[in-house]
């Protein structure tokens, strides 16, 4: 009763608190209740004030901290270009492709004809043979087409690198928007056939002929799209984990010549055995191989080698590109080229970017705190699990093991990758994305047969994002994931940093060791049951659940959110906001109960956690987010697992007749 009145009085004074400089208060839209619809309540007052730009698809907190990141980094980039530098140094390279990509002029006079050598190899394929090679080179130049191809750790041997072969050689989104026949989705589609037109015409097609060929390349990627996966059947590692020898693929898919292949794309190391994830895509692209024309293929490539390097050719090419993606991000322009030039660079050479910007932007204090954080994490699931009734002492004690044994990478590498092999040049954007796509492929061909390097990170300092790998079980935490726009990391109260960092990304990451897919690795990494048959039962009886509680949300148009295949988000995203409030109840100022804006520490803990999801999207986005995601969008992230939390309730007041509510043998109680 006495949390009641206490809220019963925030909500009578709230708004005239929000006129403080708090920036978690000064966001809440008080035109609703809390219980209506949470996202909006929090992130409202925003949202309203904040319209998308034309040159984005959607705008929120994300953005927000890129614009920073985006301002550092375009400042090292053009120090970096005034400086005459050692050839070969960080300084040259950042500078010399900086320049490259800035040159619009050479970009458009050069046009496609930079590809004319590609384009004459690709003419001169005269056998399945010279098409196999051809296959190759793209990949180790970096085209993604036909299949995907990539090597990674064995998920049942996390000491071992492996090969990995993926469906993949469509060129939409993914299988469904071959199929879907609503109407957004056929505009899409639409779209893409246009844009696969208009790149047959810049090759020196009359239209009808480009027409012909458009037809022709859709029909075939449509075959390929038959026989791939959908979405949420890519979940299951048990069922994409098939271990094979390169004469066994051979008679699986018997047209295409694996071993020339591996042999071309300079594979080695290969000791006995390759993984497949879907072998039924490849007994169809073999199947294609020998009964699609090669004037057919040649075309398919000519259209992917465009597609692929748009980006980073003249603006006509890019355009072309552009009107296609629009329907997919509903963005009306193109966004700055010095934007895209970062994105680029970011993808070629981020982490020798990152160490300019980790010894700049994040201190040895901001450091200690965040990982102080995933102890207290941590912690708090060790209490979790303790206190979990229904799960066997058995299963527990394995559970709380692998937690002990998760890694934790926070900030920005101890030890930075080597980049000597690449060269940069001053005058050919192009050319340097090839090169830097070479040094990519070359740099994950040579792991093969070598000890797994358990130091190294997927993602540079500056990325606003952080994951979970299960084969190394470890979380890795990037210095750009902490950053709040405008305000400095001391500056910040733990019930904040608790909800925004704690919930958001350091329990949700921890909870992915144990979600739906990583609950199936064990400690070290490998794929392996380590659960008794009643405990592995339970915890899918519990998770099913989530899954049809997300499978009631439709954030656009009639399209439903796919709980089956966004599930282990979702899990990890109610467990993040349990282990986060669990630890923020230790603090002292949960303890105090002080209030900051007028928000009591409960409340700004639960209104940091949406202030992490803090965004708005337009429609065209909003569904390809839906239909090929896994993960849901903002709104239902923040909603979703907020109405399964008791606290919350509390603390907002909510009541059963608000809209929000949620019935409590409805709610979802896995961790």
């Amino acid at each position: 009763m006495k949390k009641i009145l206490v809220i019963a009085s925030f909500l009578i004074g709230m708004e005239a608190s929000a006129q403080e400089n708090d920036f978690l208060s000064g966001n809440i839209d008080f035109s609703i209740s809390a219980g209506s619809d949470f996202f909006q309540y929090a992130n409202g007052g925003w949202i309203k004030q904040t319209p998308i730009p034309e040159s984005e698809s959607g705008w929120g907190i994300g953005n927000l901290v890129q614009e920073e990141i985006y301002n550092r980094i375009l400042l090292i980039n053009k120090n970096a270009a005034k400086t005459k530098s050692t050839k070969g140094s960080t300084t040259q390279k950042i500078g010399d492709f900086w320049k490259a990509a800035m040159d619009t002029l050479a970009l458009n006079k050069a046009g496609i004809s930079i590809l004319s050598n590609d384009f004459k190899t690709i003419d001169e394929i005269k056998t399945t043979q010279a098409l196999t090679n051809a296959v190759a080179s793209f990949h180790i130049a970096g085209v993604n087409c036909f299949f995907n191809a990539y090597v990674v750790q064995d998920d049942k041997n996390s000491e071992a690198m492996i090969f990995r072969m993926d469906q993949g050689g469509i060129g939409l989104p993914n299988r469904e928007y071959y199929f879907k026949t609503d109407d957004r989705t056929a505009k899409v589609r639409e779209a893409y056939k246009k844009y696969m037109v208009v790149t047959f015409m810049q090759l020196g097609m009359k239209k009808a002929v480009a027409e012909q060929k458009m037809n022709e390349v859709f029909e075939l990627e449509k075959r390929l799209a038959i026989a791939s996966r959908k979405l949420e059947d890519l979940r299951d590692p048990y069922s994409n984990y098939n271990k094979m020898t390169f004469d066994q693929l051979a008679k699986q898919s018997p047209a295409f010549n694996w071993k020339a292949y591996a042999s071309q794309a300079g594979i080695k190391n290969i000791k006995d055995s390759l993984v497949v994830g879907q072998p039924e895509f490849y007994t169809a692209f073999s199947q294609e191989i020998k009964t699609t024309p090669l004037s057919v293929w040649k075309n398919y490539m000519k259209f992917n080698l465009i597609r692929s390097n748009a980006s980073f050719l003249d603006n006509t090419t890019y355009m072309n590109a552009f009107e296609y993606r629009r329907s997919l991000t509903g963005a009306s322009s193109p966004r700055p080229r010095w934007k895209r030039v970062l994105d680029a660079e970011e993808g070629a050479m981020g982490e020798l970017l990152g160490q300019l910007f980790a010894k700049e932007y994040f201190n040895e204090k901001a450091k200690t705190r965040y990982s102080d954080l995933v102890e207290s994490i941590r912690a708090a699931y060790v209490d979790r699990i303790n206190n979990l009734t229904w799960m066997s002492a058995e299963t527990k004690a394995k559970a709380l093991y692998k937690l002990s044994m998760v890694g934790k990478k926070v900030g920005y590498p101890d030890k930075w990758k080597d980049f000597s092999s690449l060269k940069i040049i001053p005058n050919s954007y192009y050319k340097n994305m090839v090169a830097s796509n070479i040094y990519w492929y070359r740099y994950s061909i040579n792991k093969l047969g070598k000890p797994v390097n358990r130091d190294e990170w997927d993602m540079t300092p500056q990325t606003y994002n952080a994951y979970y790998n299960p084969s190394n079980n470890e979380i890795v935490l990037p210095a750009g994931i902490f950053a709040v726009p405008g305000i400095k990391d001391e500056d910040l109260d733990d019930a904040f940093v608790y909800g925004y960092a704690g919930a958001s990304t350091i329990g949700h990451e921890i909870t992915h060791g144990f979600d739906d897919q990583g609950r199936q690795y064990d400690a070290k990494g490998n794929l392996t049951d380590w659960w008794t048959k009643e405990d592995g039962e339970e915890y899918i009886k519990r998770a099913k659940l989530i899954v049809q509680q997300f499978n009631e949300y439709i954030p656009v148009d009639t399209l439903h959110i796919n709980g089956e295949a966004t599930q282990g988000e979702n899990i990890a995203d109610l467990g993040g906001l349990l282990l986060g409030l669990d630890a923020f109840k230790k603090t002292n100022q949960y303890k105090e109960g002080k209030l900051i804006g007028g928000l009591t520490p409960e409340q700004r803990y639960f209104l940091g956690y949406a202030y992490g999801w803090m965004y708005q999207i337009k429609k065209e986005k909003l569904a390809n987010q839906v239909m090929t995601d896994v993960h849901a969008p903002a709104k239902e992230r923040v909603n979703g697992p907020m109405v399964n939390i008791p606290e919350f309730y509390e603390a907002f007041g909510i009541k059963q007749s608000d809209k929000i509510y949620r019935e409590t043998n409805k709610r979802v109680n896995i961790w």
